[in-house]
């Protein structure tokens, strides 16, 4: 279930005698928009053309419904960037740009609200935010992990499911991207899909689009934005059935508060925080022995830099076998329980989980159970890493460990070399974080 056998399905359907919106339309026949506003925006999904009729499993409709029906409570599959996306909230995106392209009507609803938003991420947003605070339920998340890299078969969430798990936020912020781009400069679909998700060279060597959607739908989706569109879907929603049910008693004041809190929660994890690829997702292997637990919030921050490897990995694929690499030394070679760093930094747009955030980890002898450990993969002797990758841990990472309460607001940051007799983490990069808010 990866990106590219989608990307290849859709060449199929657009090489047959279908208008370009009836593509993704044909994904709302598997049920990927199912709730009352997206069936109220999009209407009721077209019928199967008999061109697309046939027994044989390997022709694209049986292909694109057995992708979609392995995983049926998502529908996703895995990008090249190594995150995982879900196809309905990508495709209902993609469906609306190619009309307003087109000139296609779309319907006007009252109280207004905008189609692209909607049918991609608000009202999933306002229905997860009403229903968890209905029953105490978490609104946003978790991230999962596919059984294998290469060829992924079963999706598994790591933890409760909400109804926007990590795989629905960034099918959304696709879908809000892509869709976005199709309605002012319309390409054929497979050519988006390719160019955006990387999956037309085959392996790739460099950043991918898609490891920028959180930058860029932030850029796209000015502040107040989000809060305006779940609040305008919170109230057409209370016309609908079977949400006005639940939204009968919701008064103004209500809606507001729903829809400022869902507009934070989503633009905090989604947006202003990095993503971080879990240890499943690179492949670790199993923690030796029994884990410590840390105290938190830590007080300090201590950099690092891998140096072997020695250069910066620039895709998923080459930081999920960095990531095995280092963790094979330090396990192998060091003796160590397990990878010593608490996270890794790649140059693909990803932090990497290493301990994590609540394990005792082995990157600063003497002050392992003082500060998280924040290793850059390269030598950074020479050069420092590009202000991309520096700007994922200083201005991302750090203050959204502060906003979760992992790290003391007052932390102070320092170079491995300041605390034990090594040049870690490289003179390039040591001079760049000797400018950093909290270094000593």
């Amino acid at each position: 279930h990866r990106m590219d056998s989608l990307v290849a399905i859709v060449d199929h359907l657009t090489s047959t005698p279908l208008s370009p919106p009836e593509v993704p339309a044909l994904l709302r026949l598997l049920g990927t928009c199912s709730t009352p506003g997206c069936r109220l925006l999009l209407g009721d999904p077209p019928e199967l053309p008999p061109t697309l009729k046939s027994p044989n499993p390997a022709a694209p409709w049986p292909r694109l419904t057995q992708l979609v029906g392995a995983t049926p409570e998502l529908g996703v599959v895995l990008a090249p960037d190594g995150s995982t996306v879900a196809l309905g909230p990508l495709f209902a995106g993609l469906e609306v740009g190619l009309k307003q392209a087109m000139g296609s009507p779309i319907p006007t609803l009252d109280p207004p609200v905008d189609a692209l938003y909607a049918v991609t991420l608000t009202e999933a947003l306002a229905t997860s935010f009403l229903v968890a605070t209905e029953g105490n339920r978490t609104a946003l998340g978790p991230d999962g992990c596919w059984d294998d890299r290469r060829d992924p078969q079963n999706y598994t969430l790591l933890g409760p499911p909400s109804l926007i798990p990590d795989a629905v936020a960034n099918g959304a912020m696709d879908g809000v991207l892509l869709g976005t781009q199709l309605a002012q400069a319309p390409v054929p679909l497979a050519k988006l899909l390719r160019g955006y998700y990387g999956t037309a060279g085959g392996n790739q060597t460099g950043r991918l689009p898609s490891s920028y959607r959180r930058q860029r739908f932030g850029e796209l989706t000015e502040p107040g934005k989000l809060q305006e569109e779940v609040a305008a879907v919170l109230r057409l929603l209370r016309g609908l059935p079977p949400t006005g049910v639940l939204l009968r008693d919701l008064g103004e004041e209500e809606v507001v508060a729903i829809a400022s809190r869902a507009a934070l929660a989503f633009t905090q994890l989604y947006i202003e925080c990095p993503a971080i690829v879990p240890r499943c997702m690179w492949g670790a292997a199993p923690y030796r022995g029994t884990p410590a637990l840390l105290s938190l919030p830590l007080g300090s921050v201590f950099v690092h830099h891998s140096l072997v490897p020695g250069r910066p990995c620039r895709s998923f694929a080459a930081c999920a076998r960095d990531m095995r690499r280092m963790q094979r030394f330090h396990q192998r070679t060091r003796r160590w329980d397990d990878l010593g760093y608490s996270f890794v930094v790649g140059s693909d747009g990803y932090l990497y989980e290493g301990r994590g955030w609540h394990w005792v980890g082995a990157h600063t002898k003497g002050y392992n159970t003082r500060g998280y450990g924040l290793a850059f993969v390269g030598n950074f002797t020479a050069t420092k890493p590009d202000p991309d990758t520096l700007r994922l841990l200083r201005d991302h990472f750090l203050p959204c460990a502060i906003a979760a309460s992992y790290l003391h607001p007052n932390y102070t940051l320092w170079g491995h070399r300041q605390l034990g007799a090594t040049q870690c983490p490289g003179d390039a990069l040591f001079q760049e974080i000797s400018s950093w808010r909290g270094f000593q």
